[in-house]
């Protein structure tokens, strides 16, 4: 089958990452040039962080390429080591799989999610089972194999050592964003022993688990995902320019509701908000798209729609403060005091509370059992990471957190004397005692 033939040369990428990215596979070469895998180009790996770091301008083309590489290095390793519980028939499958796990992802990726309801998944799978470039070139190999890329995709693949290597707490996926991420945003938390680990993985029983000698470099990569949760994907900046893309969504989303006449509504926004889209339309969504309808909706006669749109494309984020504790009550009382003093109670206040679960230790019958990590010990018994590893069940549970309530600062500013002294004095580290003056 021409398809799954070696190319006639090997293609190589040069990457940042992994030095180099390594195509030999006919089938490999032709999915990346296909238009639906080149559109993740246009689609930053890390949404809005390149607000907070400079340099995360990276895309779900480069991270989608590192995923595959990792995958097709751990699948060598399996063949040159001749493991009886590797299925070699699946390789393929299980490449493919890699190389477009993240198809689905729209502009802005979680943020623009969460604003519709969507799923990157579910739409990588329409992606790939529907009248698409990418599902032709799928059903050349043999009718059916879409589906089953799709399936490793949706996790319920029947052989689960090869939705393993794409989806579970030790994936090539979470290899490859964490040294991508840290690489790109400057950071040295993601610099995991990615050679290593590799080298201690071993399909067994329908599973991949690690050698018990490798536990030392899976608690290094434990921790590093930690730390860059922190340090990174929870960054206080980041989550206020998600904020702020939340909110344009959601006022764009209701003004179109309403019947607002927008000046400027490009093709394929009008279905996005009708929650009409069809897979063709998906896929002009990009962020160069979304980033323009954002500039001339700044333009808008709207002022909560402009105000929003000016504040991400010139960075004027809402600016936040942290508390232990914050009770609905307050709450309602911060909100009920904002709009008497003239702020909008959901637009100018938002209240947000991260929280990860580094490692979820595991829990005796729990049905969960296979997110868990299993080291492989010299008389083939396996044993679940936490119940080894100190360090691993010291952050295991962990639902580190605090609250953090985002305001656009220079309105409050304007509006502080109208707020009583007890709302007053939770935004006080922001506005300064000095300044405060309060209507009793």
């Amino acid at each position: 089958m021409k398809s799954l033939q070696p190319l006639d040369e090997e293609k190589v990428f040069k990457d940042p990452v992994h030095n180099y990215i390594h195509v030999q596979d006919r089938l490999i070469w032709t999915l990346i040039n296909t238009p639906e895998f080149q559109r993740l180009r246009r689609i930053r790996q890390l949404g809005t962080s390149y607000l907070t770091f400079h340099g995360a301008e990276h895309s779900r083309f480069s991270h989608s390429l590192g995923v595959y590489e990792i995958t097709r290095r751990i699948i060598s390793q399996f063949e040159r080591s001749g493991y009886e519980d590797w299925p070699s028939e699946e390789r393929m499958v299980a490449l493919c799989a890699a190389l477009l796990h993240d198809l689905g992802h729209g502009p802005f990726s979680h943020s623009i999610e969460e604003a519709f309801e969507m799923n990157h998944e579910e739409w990588t799978c329409r992606i790939l089972l529907e009248d698409t470039e990418i599902h032709r070139v799928l059903e050349d190999v043999e009718a059916g194999f879409s589906e089953k890329v799709a399936a490793v995709i949706r996790k319920d693949y029947e052989k689960a050592v090869v939705v393993n290597l794409v989806s579970s707490p030790l994936d090539a996926d979470r290899m490859d964003y964490l040294l991508r991420d840290a690489y790109f945003t400057g950071v040295n938390y993601g610099t995991i022993d990615m050679d290593r680990i590799i080298r201690v993985l071993r399909p067994h029983n329908g599973r991949v688990v690690v050698k018990e000698t490798g536990m030392h470099a899976i608690e290094d990569y434990l921790m590093s995902r930690y730390q860059m949760y922190w340090q990174v994907y929870f960054h206080p900046v980041t989550r206020s320019s998600d904020i702020v893309l939340r909110h344009i969504f959601q006022r764009a989303k209701e003004l179109f509701d309403s019947g607002y006449n927008f000046t400027f509504l490009p093709h394929p926004l009008p279905a996005l908000f009708r929650n009409e889209l069809n897979v063709k339309e998906y896929l002009l969504l990009d962020e160069a798209l979304v980033q323009t309808t954002f500039m001339q909706w700044t333009l808008e006669k709207d002022e909560i729609l402009a105000d929003v749109c000016a504040r991400f494309m010139e960075r004027r984020l809402y600016k936040y403060i942290e508390t232990e504790l914050i009770d609905l009550d307050m709450i309602d009382q911060i909100r009920r005091e904002f709009a008497e003093a003239g702020l909008h109670p959901q637009y100018d206040l938002e209240i947000d509370f991260p929280t990860d679960l580094p490692y979820d230790v595991f829990r005796p019958g729990d049905p969960k059992k296979e997110k868990q990590i299993l080291l492989l010990d010299r008389q083939n018994k396996v044993q679940e990471i936490s119940e080894v590893s100190d360090i691993v069940r010291s952050i295991s549970g962990i639902h580190r957190g605090r609250y953090h309530l985002y305001f656009p600062q220079e309105k409050l500013e304007r509006v502080k004397h109208k707020l009583s002294p007890h709302v007053a004095d939770i935004f006080e580290d922001k506005l300064g005692p000095a300044q405060m003056e309060f209507e009793i």
